[in-house]
């Protein structure tokens, strides 16, 4: 590849893809905020969707910490890869390290690039409720300064 191949391409994989794909391990914390922060900041161009690895639970934090900003899950619940309408992605950005490699399993014999994304996971975080929605927060902010870097069309 030549240079200016290599700028182009640097230049392409700035751009918003046309899906994308956030795992983490039960759709219930990372993943799903990461859906709701992107489709915040990428807008309707882009098909976003989430799943987890296994089945999981919806966590009131995360309804918390999504609404201080503007945002909500609405009434979506967590879902797993194997509920999920369209198995075809531009890019699966993996949030656990279980995440990651169920998407590598998965797309071995396909064009599909798989990234990722190290994230904490807050349901670690113990103390007050105001420490553990701290936790919730640095995930959020965290998410979304990676969203921003990744797909951010104004670049």
């Amino acid at each position: 590849m030549t240079p200016m191949n290599a700028d182009k391409a640097d230049e392409d994989s700035d751009k918003a893809p046309a899906s994308i794909l956030f795992v983490c391990g039960m759709n219930a914390i990372r993943s799903p905020m990461a859906e709701v922060i992107a489709r915040d900041m990428l807008g309707s161009g882009t098909y976003i969707a989430s799943a987890g690895v296994r089945p999981g639970k919806r966590d009131p934090f995360v309804d918390a910490v999504l609404e201080e900003v503007g945002l909500s899950l609405d009434k979506r619940q967590p879902q797993t890869l194997d509920d999920l309408e369209d198995g075809f992605f531009d890019i699966i950005v993996t949030l656990a390290p279980e995440a990651h490699h169920r998407a590598l399993e998965l797309t071995r014999t396909n064009a599909v690039d798989v990234v990722y994304w190290p994230t904490p996971d807050p349901t670690v975080a113990t103390g007050t409720r105001d420490q553990i929605l701290a936790a919730y927060r640095e995930v959020r902010e965290r998410i979304r300064a990676m969203v921003a870097q990744r797909f951010d069309r104004s670049k």
